[in-house]
């Protein structure tokens, strides 16, 4: 028979709640459950959680993650009309007759991990937006790990002219919903 003094935490347990931070362990475990959630159910890779922002080293209003999705989550729609006349000029330099394959690089994201029952205001989110740069910085061990050619590219991508955020939002049955946010105005895409 185990006693309670035996048991150990689950390793899903143990990963949420484990790293220190000089924001609230809440707000720390929150974005480790975010950054677990973006791994296993949408496989984001090389993705960390930041509690400092890359421009004053200042801490952050609140811990936000960074990482890579597997695949671009927003395209400008001047890019978008741009890569559809690449794939078009590639498609009749190849000789096909149909289909178009588009390709859109991966861009590294800030996501930042919120509560359903929180209450955001601007003046919040200027907060955010104030502290971060337009995109996260690499892993510091980026440099020295070799990546397939359709991973991440180092150059930056001249159509991302605002910063945006990838707003998580928890509800307490764990669920996660994502939202993506601008910092300022954007050009509406075209249906």
């Amino acid at each position: 028979m185990t006693t309670r003094a035996d048991t150990k935490p689950a390793p899903l347990q143990s990963f949420v709640s484990g790293g220190g931070s000089s924001h609230l362990q809440n707000l720390h475990t929150l974005a480790r459950q975010i950054q677990h959630n973006l791994q296993h159910q949408h496989h984001w890779s090389r993705l960390q959680v930041h509690t400092h922002s890359p421009l004053s080293k200042e801490p952050l209003p609140r811990p936000l993650v960074s990482g890579l999705p597997p695949q671009r989550l927003y395209v400008h729609p001047d890019e978008q009309i741009e890569l559809l006349k690449n794939a078009d000029r590639a498609r009749k330099a190849a000789g096909a007759s149909s289909g178009l394959e588009v390709k859109a690089q991966a861009e590294r994201e800030w996501v930042l991990p919120t509560r359903l029952n929180e209450k955001w205001t601007l003046r919040r989110l200027a907060l955010v937006f104030d502290a971060i740069n337009m995109v996260p910085p690499a892993l510091d061990d980026d440099e020295d790990e070799d990546h397939d050619e359709d991973d991440e590219d180092d150059t930056p991508n001249p159509w991302r002219t605002t910063k945006r955020v990838v707003l998580a939002t928890a509800d307490s049955d764990s669920t996660v919903v994502y939202y993506i946010m601008h910092d300022g105005v954007v050009k509406p895409r075209q249906n």
